[in-house]
């Protein structure tokens, strides 16, 4: 929830979840073995169930959309927006509608494709890359030698997370006034902290770039340099030519419209390439598959040509596609389930939100199984799920259609809501199935797993942004969680109903050649060779900084050269214990968020306030406290 409320940045923290499920599990086990109470031991299949449990769950803390769709409803990212700010189009959080919004929008997707589970792990066999690296993790556990090292990179994890919490405390008697603390450093000067170009002491971003690929921390960084080092200082020089001198810093009509306009141009540019990659890489080995129908072959996930039968079934296969096909989830269920609970959501779902009518409902469930298809299939395929593309899609086919006049951008936000729920749970599910087909783990019990963690993400995580939202000032730009797809989530809303005509000067021109250029890298990085390929920048981690400045870039880029000379050291090393470091570092510093929130409720305030000042400023704060 954290790095949802701050970068909305959010690695991979399946390998954290296996890790820990697996620990907490045996560390268990071993207490009630002692007691004589277990006989059995924790084999690989229950280790598979659990991480599915828990990644489920924490997985609605990104998909509910608190970062997103769902807190951009809200009247304080409505404010900042300046247009569509009336009642019809704000609707603030409440603990009481948000988990009942949860509990309505969250299990639909997980019903939209069990039906077409062999079909995609058996028949087609994705790959599933993340799903596979999770099985695999999991099976390395439960050898001799995969649990010595399981033991070893826990207490790694365990030192870091201690060393980042109590950072973390210690940083926070340094806050007590805004700008103040070691989240404030200017460490490159004070002209460049202004431009945002700072390291703010953040365990938690040194872990995240030591997780994210080089590639992706570069790309931050470069964004960051082209657009705070360049592009608004730029375009701030011609305030009162292209925008009023007079409006204020927050205002879309002035320099924060192209920081927002552009970014969205950027990650929308991003976003279309990637749908027609996958599309279109989706139908041409659905068109393999038909064409090799007669000739008993069966296509590979990594270009989608055959494979032979031979190379198909081996012993193991064998063994797995019995165990997956065993215990099988009856179709009646599946459809059933769908169709009760879209029409128990048809039903309830406007009573949380007068302005999204049933027959808009309806339409985003008869088209989302498609979806939900098409985005599984290229996620198995490419291990990139567009579940957030669908939800956009969403945002400016049903707000347009329900018009400005009738609450069109909280109608978008919460159609995308809904959407990307589907779409996103349905290929998530597909990644566990196929974790739980290399574990030989009973599909029927992945699936209750999924469910029961799905339940439990519906209340912990509205709980936990609860604790935020009244604890901290999020969604404000220039505070510690400024949520900033929230505002990129409620433009798209505001632009696909009302168009184009709130867009300051020249901004429009700018979109455009931005909307290019990043489908323009895109296009070009798929077509040079790989070993040209891996040094070309991502536009969409690129445009991120655009809005939020390159100071978390700097963070991840320091945890990016960590790990580079830890592997230029010792690459074994840095292989097995990488992750454990930066999950512990992850961790600590987000944990510290929960006793912060409560102190903060309890009116306990920091004691001191650190703040850097010019040699000037302060020449003048001296002589004002003199006399």
């Amino acid at each position: 929830m954290k790095l949802n409320l701050t970068t909305g940045i959010i690695p991979s923290l399946n390998v954290s979840a296996s890790l820990l499920s697996y620990f907490l599990v045996r560390l268990w086990t071993k207490a009630i073995e002692s007691c004589g109470l277990l006989k059995q031991p924790f084999t690989r299949q229950e280790n598979t169930v659990i991480q599915t449990c828990v990644v489920s769950a924490y997985g609605i803390a990104f998909s509910g959309g608190f970062g997103s769709y769902l807190f951009g409803m809200s009247g304080t990212i409505a404010k900042q927006a300046t247009e569509a700010n009336d009642a019809q189009n704000i609707k603030d959080p409440h603990l009481g509608w948000m988990i009942g919004f949860m509990f309505l929008v969250s299990f639909v997707g997980l019903f939209a494709l069990v039906p077409l589970r062999k079909i995609m792990i058996v028949d087609y066999k994705l790959t599933y890359p993340s799903g596979t690296a999770t099985a695999y993790l999991i099976n390395g556990f439960h050898t001799p030698e995969g649990a010595e090292l399981a033991k070893k990179q826990v207490r790694t994890l365990g030192k870091y997370f201690s060393l980042s919490f109590l950072w973390a405390f210690f940083q926070w008697f340094y806050t007590a006034g805004d700008d103040c603390g070691f989240s404030s450093f200017p460490t490159l000067g004070l002209e460049a902290y202004k431009n945002k170009f700072y390291f703010d002491f953040s365990a938690t971003y040194v872990g995240v770039g030591m997780i994210c690929p080089y590639i992706v921390n570069v790309s931050l960084l470069l964004g960051g340099i082209i657009s705070w080092g360049v592009m608004w200082p730029l375009i701030s020089t011609k305030k009162g030519s292209w925008y009023s001198d007079s409006l204020p810093d927050s205002s879309l009509h002035g320099l924060n419209g192209y920081k927002v306009f552009i970014t969205i141009a950027v990650i929308l540019g991003d976003g279309l390439y990637n749908f027609l990659k996958v599309f279109i890489r989706s139908i041409c080995a659905l068109i393999s598959v038909y064409r090799n129908r007669n000739a008993n072959t069966l296509p590979v996930s990594e270009d989608g040509t055959p494979v032979t039968p031979i190379e198909a079934e081996s012993f193991d296969d064998k063994r797995r596609v019995e165990l997956f096909l065993k215990d099988q989830i009856p179709k009646t269920v599946a459809f059933g389930g769908y169709v009760a609970l879209a029409a128990i959501t048809i039903c309830c779902l406007p009573l949380i939100i007068p302005q999204l009518k049933w027959y808009h409902i309806l339409a985003a469930y008869i088209l989302a199984p498609v979806l939900a298809f098409c985005n599984a299939y290229g996620c198995g395929l490419t291990d990139w799920s567009l579940a957030s593309t669908y939800g956009k899609l969403a945002i400016f086919i049903i707000g347009a259609w329900a018009g400005a006049s009738h609450g069109g951008v909280l109608v978008g936000l919460a159609a995308c809501g809904v959407m990307m729920s589907i779409v996103g749970t349905a290929s998530d599910l597909m990644q566990d199935f196929k974790t739980g087909y290399l574990t030989l783990a009973s599909p029927r019990s992945m699936f209750i797993s999924q469910v029961i963690g799905t339940a439990m993400g519906c209340v912990i995580a509205p709980c936990v942004f609860w604790l935020f939202y009244k604890s901290f000032d999020i969604g404000s730009s220039g505070g510690a969680y400024p949520a900033p797809y929230t505002i990129m989530y409620r433009n798209m809303a505001i632009l696909g109903v009302d168009g184009l005509s709130l867009l300051p000067k020249n901004c429009l021109t700018l979109c455009y050649i931005f909307f290019a250029i990043s489908f323009a890298i895109n296009l070009i990085k798929d077509q040079v060779p790989a070993k040209v390929a891996k040094f070309i920048p991502i536009p969409m981690a690129a445009a991120i900084p655009f809005y939020l400045g390159p100071y978390f870039a700097i963070d991840m880029i320091l945890g990016s050269v960590i790990l580079f000379f830890w592997q230029w050291k010792n690459k074994s090393e840095a292989e097995s214990f990488g992750p454990a470091v930066a999950s512990g570092l992850m961790c600590g510093d987000g944990l510290w968020a929960l006793p912060q929130a409560v102190l903060s409720l309890a009116n306990v305030n920091p004691p001191i306030c650190m703040k850097f000042l010019s040699r000037s400023v302060n020449a003048k704060v001296d002589s004002f406290l003199g006399n």
